[in-house]
């Protein structure tokens, strides 16, 4: 008897890997390389309709990044929030749970950090960590709400998410305004953290700053999460067949709850971030966009945390491309959105990955 179950216990993991095993080859690498030239393509056209000097444009556009370090560095500043967003997202997405909550759920994590950072300033070390974590947990508590309300009552967390963040955006910014208001600054801010708390620059003069290694680590920590621990093998599991999942004894409800909160975590961490790395204090609204660039970012990443790194610099890339191309050149910066829109459509397509799906079944 207890042999039989041994082998049906064996039985179910082996089907289980096998199924894992089979979304993962859906990703194909030639659509995300097609993806790209199609990018570009419409880039260089845009530089020729809509620039009086397309050569210089596209030079400035593509290796405007690359001229120095204090563009290079800035770039890779910019992909930090990015990293963290897009790994909010491919936890969730591995639970098969939608979180389009990251604008409010970054904004919401950089102010209670700041908050936290101002009130526990004496801490020192300590107090940074705890003003840190705070900020992580509020922004996971907010996504775990919608977690919550499509277990308790199957509402859908794309919906609630989206919602919920868009109150807490117009909350914060109220707060921010208002009771958090820095007085001794023209700007719509709250006060500058200590500098204490501030993380050390790694590439002046450019902003860059030690963040970046902390976002290597929790790209990391996350693929181990995921693929090396129980814990994220039954997370995966409960997304890619919720049934499946059920009758091998996986808690799905929990696991659904688990993912939207570390969904909301890493991007509350990402908000951290910013604020410990770049900015040092939140201004109004100073987030807007990280939240679906994130969500860009994991499209491309193909919800894969180890493919997460490029995908963000990419991201960053072309707005610090666009950047640099609007000071030495005739374009807006409006080109980088289009181009940005351009690659969110084509990773949410599936036209591309059916035909790659044909191609490689046809091999």
């Amino acid at each position: 008897m207890d042999k039989e179950k041994s082998e049906s216990g064996s039985s179910l993991i082996k089907s289980g890997r096998s199924l894992i095993n089979l979304k993962n080859r859906l990703a194909a690498p030639g659509g995300m390389f097609l993806i790209l030239v199609i990018s570009f393509g419409v880039l260089i056209i845009l530089a020729f309709l809509l620039s009086k000097t397309p050569g210089r444009t596209l030079n400035y556009f593509f290796l405007g990044p690359l001229r120095n370090l204090y563009y290079f560095g800035n770039m890779l500043n910019s992909a930090i929030p990015l990293i963290f967003g897009g790994l909010g997202i491919c936890v969730a997405m591995q639970a098969n749970c939608f979180n389009l909550g990251g604008e409010g759920q970054i904004y919401i994590g950089a102010f209670v950090t700041t908050i936290s950072a101002l009130a526990l300033a004496p801490l020192g070390l300590s107090g940074a960590v705890l003003a840190l974590a705070a900020g992580a947990a509020v922004s996971g508590l907010a996504a775990g709400i919608s977690g919550f309300l499509k277990i308790r009552w199957n509402t859908s967390e794309l919906i609630t998410s989206f919602l919920l963040s868009n109150a807490l955006v117009l909350i914060i910014s109220f707060f921010i305004t208002g009771p958090f208001l820095d007085p001794a600054t023209n700007l719509q801010s709250t006060r500058k953290i200590p500098d204490s708390f501030r993380l050390p620059l790694i590439l002046p003069p450019s902003n860059l700053s030690a963040a970046l290694f902390l976002a290597v680590t929790a790209v990391i920590l996350v693929y181990l999460f995921l693929y090396k621990s129980r814990i994220g093998y039954e997370l995966r599991m409960s997304g890619l067949n919720k049934v499946f999942a059920q009758y091998g004894g996986i808690h799905t409800s929990g696991k659904i709850l688990l993912a939207m909160f570390l969904s909301g975590l890493l991007y509350g961490l990402g908000g951290g971030m910013a604020i410990y790395g770049t900015y040092y204090s939140t201004m109004k609204e100073f987030s807007s966009g990280m939240g679906w660039n994130g969500l860009a970012v994991a499209l491309i990443a193909r919800n894969k945390p180890q493919a997460v790194i490029p995908a963000a610099v990419f991201f960053a890339w072309i707005g610090s491309g666009a950047r640099i191309a609007m000071q030495f050149s005739d374009i807006t910066f409006e080109i980088a959105s289009i181009v940005q829109s351009v690659v969110f459509f084509l990773v949410t397509s599936t036209v591309l990955l059916d035909i790659f799906k044909k191609q490689r079944a046809a091999g």
